[in-house]
């Protein structure tokens, strides 16, 4: 359970990543001709597909430009990804405007000190378990699973139980009883 709940979790509307270290391991591939390569997460992409077909918005916003991290998001029809940008707070200000959904109503997961302002700023920020301490002690919730090893999913999953939207989304994995 997280450490301190500053909203309630059905109030939620929107879930705000990082990518480098969260929805990856944080590892970078750099190949001969100068091309990056990225392992993501199958059960974080799933996660976030349950996320959305709960009604819920999506965004990356990574520090870096990335073309696989442009790639993930076009393949799971992630509402925005924003990339190569420094200051994350302002950024998230301008979405959080642009989306009319208040910072109360969002959630954060981030790993480094770039995520800091934004997981102090949002309702429910949450650090990965590889983050570095500062992210770690200012989250409202560290997850047990390390960035790119399931921990967007884990937040995903508690988010949506503690919102009560959980058994609903199970319904299209039961067999038909």
């Amino acid at each position: 359970m997280p450490k301190k709940t500053k909203i309630n979790f059905a109030d939620i509307q929107l879930l705000v990543m990082d990518v480098d270290g969260v929805l990856t391991d944080g590892n970078i591939t750099i190949n001969d001709d100068g091309s990056e390569g990225k392992s993501f997460n199958l059960q974080d992409g799933h996660g976030i597909k349950m996320w959305q077909r709960a009604g819920l918005k999506v965004a990356f916003l990574s520090g870096r430009f990335s073309k696989p991290t442009k790639y993930r998001a076009e393949e799971l029809e992630v509402d925005y990804c924003i990339h190569g940008c420094i200051e994350k707070l302002p950024e998230l200000k301008k979405l959080l405007a642009e989306m009319n959904v208040p910072a109360e109503r969002t959630a954060y997961i981030g790993d480094d000190l770039l995520d800091l302002p934004p997981i102090k700023y949002v309702g429910f920020g949450s650090a990965v378990a590889n983050a570095v301490d500062e992210v770690k002690e200012a989250a409202d919730y560290v997850t047990k699973r390390r960035g790119g090893d399931g921990a967007v999913r884990e937040v995903i999953d508690l988010i949506l139980k503690n919102a009560g939207r959980w058994q609903e989304l199970m319904k299209r994995y039961q067999p038909d009883s």
